[in-house]
């Protein structure tokens, strides 16, 4: 039988403290998952600057010392973002390294147009894909400095790599040219995934993240804009 005098007395300040310490229950995946989550989604919406870890906390359901634990600073959670979400980026690359062995001829460029859109709306068709690429439209639109190195870190080996395939593509394009058209597809890809007026705009014919539809006609949209503004050089 327990010695009474051994044993902890359960008091509302023990039971906070034990809920502010991180111990087994609070290491199960779901609690460290949820954080993520409710990061993702808050920053999705109001910005880096616009969210506190107290906003996380609340929004994940946890206590406040959690977050930093599992997590560190502020910047640090909203970097894990990023790479948590960059399991795409080997796809596009695997599409594009796909593209440019096996595509027949005449169809090397739209292939590669299609390893640059496909991944995107795969990730834009999922709830929580959608709130990361609109933190990523943010990043690359308001160049902030918290989010310049992961971006230089995860993003401009890819565009690097597209640009690259492009050059190849359209051997009389210069590079300048094709870094140009790169980020011009760019701005329409992102633009598409995270705009939702099209219902609005076409007279309720469109709706927002039918993508099915609307790959194709991307992908023939930007092959086409990418042949044509590459045709010579511009003076």
């Amino acid at each position: 039988m327990p010695n009474p005098k051994s044993t902890p007395r359960s008091t509302p300040a023990t039971r906070r403290q034990a809920a502010a310490e991180p111990g087994e229950s609070a290491l199960a995946p779901n609690r460290q998952q949820n954080i993520l989550l409710a990061a993702e989604q808050l920053f999705a919406v109001r910005g880096f600057h616009g969210v506190s870890i107290r906003d996380i906390a609340e929004e994940a359901g946890v206590p406040l010392a959690l977050v930093g634990y599992y997590y560190g600073p502020k910047l640090g959670l909203y970097h894990t973002i990023f790479r948590e979400r960059a399991g795409y980026i080997g796809e596009r690359l695997e599409s594009l390294a796909s593209a440019q062995r096996d595509a027949a001829p005449g169809q090397l460029l739209e292939e590669i147009v299609k390893a640059f859109v496909l991944p995107v709306l795969k990730v834009a068709a999922q709830p929580a894909g959608h709130n990361f690429l609109r933190i990523l439209s943010r990043g690359m639109n308001d160049h902030l400095a918290e989010d310049e190195p992961v971006i230089r870190e995860l993003f401009d080996p890819l565009a690097h790599a597209f640009i690259d395939a492009i050059t190849a593509a359209l051997p009389q394009a210069t590079r300048g040219q094709a870094a140009w058209c790169y980020q011009f597809a760019l701005g329409a890809l992102l633009h598409h995934v995270n705009d939702q007026r099209i219902e609005r705009l076409s007279l309720g014919q469109n709706q927002p993240g039918d993508f099915d539809t609307t790959g194709p006609l991307l992908v023939r949209f930007i092959t086409g804009g990418l042949r044509s503004a590459c045709e010579a050089p511009t003076h």
